[in-house]
């Protein structure tokens, strides 16, 4: 007992010190954004264009390497910037990054990523223009109700499976992505990460529901008839459906197992809700950054949640999905590394006219100091093309004053036009949207051989930009 006492005497300074030094790390987290120059971009665009190019050129260094890859190209930032910064400033970002951004983002994608991968759909509908349409559409509405995430992860195996004796699918799991991993999502805060974030910052949570249902109804449908000529085009040709006894998954009644996910599936959207509707007023400080009692409770039982799932799932349901690990590993590594390099690229966009990307701020304003609705919906879009939409919609919700009260109201149609910039935009690549990136794996390890990055983007800019055009003049001028 006496000798425990010295070492409890020990750990009580230990604990002490280190909660005097956790102010430092907290001023320390906030970059100032007007110091820095455009060249602290050069690791996040550096990441980007690996995520880009290493598939094309070295799939197989990519394949085993890419955590190696974004480590580096995290560690080029933070390396300098604990040198010419500050060691508490890199420090402090990475506290940052994975505490209050990092951390509950990944608990949250891969609660739905292991809820709605075990619940297998078994049977197998034949993938006809007609069907494949439908599917689509019910995961479109479904993403509003369940998340892009929850969503795709729920349909996008029996789509898969339904067009397995198809000779073309590319244009199924692309369409996939613009609508259900995206667009589909725009009508709640439970949809899209970036309506959660406004709905945190005090939007109302049916304020998307009553104010962006035309554009979403208008992008949705539309982006339903073009799938629907493509795919019929596809499947006229007499050549387009393999011999029979090619087929891996003959026609066969669809039946649900593993259904006590749907009530964990519920069980998400409680939670989702709680953390934004309790107010508790407590807040708990972990390593300098202030963190809600409410969010902590959401995240530590999103946690249990993702532990029941796996405990109560039959194992059955998730070798049925080819349930694997390797999907939300990739997201959460190449994740990791995009919120460390995207911290100075986001404080010097929140610097205004102090900083590097000033010319981004004057662009979405009118000479008068009006906000310009259009430029709004561009500026958003394009950033959440290739940042996380998520923290782009935040810096271009306080561009425009961040007062939610106001936003909802005298300046509705700006709101809206950052709404579905973030949402609809991130459709625009890969890396736009996380569920975008687990939707390509998940095809690719069913062996459908899905565009590289820019041949992604060759099928967005075909489809998706002629479609922005045109609501922007309609809705945002």
């Amino acid at each position: 007992m006496e000798r425990a006492l010295p070492k409890a005497h020990h750990a009580l300074k230990t604990i002490v010190g280190l909660a005097a030094f956790t102010p430092l790390l907290a001023s320390a987290a906030d970059l100032d954004g007007s110091q820095l120059s455009a060249w602290w971009a050069a690791p996040f665009a550096g990441l980007l264009l690996s995520i880009a190019l290493l598939p094309l050129w070295t799939p197989n260094f990519w394949h085993h390497h890419f955590g190696k890859v974004a480590l580096g190209w995290a560690l080029v930032f933070l390396l300098p910037c604990a040198l010419l910064i500050g060691g508490g400033s890199a420090l402090s970002t990475v506290i940052h990054a994975f505490t209050a951004e990092f951390s509950p983002f990944i608990i949250l994608l891969t609660s739905l990523f292991v809820v709605a991968g075990g619940i297998c759909v078994r049977g197998n509908l034949h993938g006809t223009p007609a069907v494949n349409t439908a599917i689509l559409a019910i995961g479109t509405v479904l993403a509003s109700v369940m998340g892009t995430t929850g969503a795709a992860m729920l349909m996008i195996r029996p789509l898969i499976r339904a067009n397995d004796n198809r000779q073309h699918a590319v244009h199924i799991i692309v369409f996939f992505i613009f609508l259900v991993a995206n667009a589909g999502g725009s009508l709640t805060p439970l949809g899209d990460p970036p309506l959660f974030l406004g709905f945190l910052q005090g939007v109302d949570f049916f304020w998307t529901l009553k104010n962006i249902f035309p554009e979403t109804v208008f992008l949705c449908l539309t982006l339903l008839a073009i799938f629907y000529l493509l795919d019929r085009h596809y499947y006229q040709n007499r050549e387009e459906e393999m011999p029979a006894e090619w087929d891996r998954t003959p026609d066969s009644p669809l039946s649900f197992e593993g259904r006590v996910n749907f009530i964990l599936l519920a069980v998400i959207i409680a939670l989702v809700l709680m953390s934004g509707l309790w107010k508790s007023g407590l807040v708990v400080n972990v390593g300098g950054v202030a963190i809600d009692l409410q969010s902590l409770v959401r995240d530590g039982l999103l946690l249990v949640v993702i532990g029941l799932s796996l405990w109560l799932t039959p194992a059955a349901a998730r070798s049925g999905n080819d349930f694997s690990w390797g999907p939300i590993q990739e997201v959460a590594k190449l994740f990791a590394a995009i919120f460390i390099t995207i911290a100075p690229v986001i404080a010097m966009l929140k610097a205004g006219q102090s900083g590097a990307f000033s010319a981004v701020i004057n662009a979405v304003t009118y000479p008068d100091g009006q906000p310009n609705n259009m430029m709004y919906f561009w500026a958003t879009g394009i950033l959440s093309s290739f940042l996380d939409n998520a923290p782009t919609y935040l810096v271009f919700f306080n561009t425009a004053g961040g007062n939610p009260a106001i936003l909802m109201t005298t300046l509705a149609a700006t709101l809206a036009a950052i709404s579905c910039g973030a949402v609809f935009m991130g459709a625009m690549s890969y890396i736009g949207n996380a569920p975008n990136m687990m939707v390509k794996s998940i095809a690719e390890e069913r062996g459908i051989r899905m565009p590289s990055f820019f041949g992604y983007m060759g099928w967005s800019c075909t489809v998706l930009l002629p479609l922005f055009v045109i609501m922007s003049f309609i809705f945002f001028r």
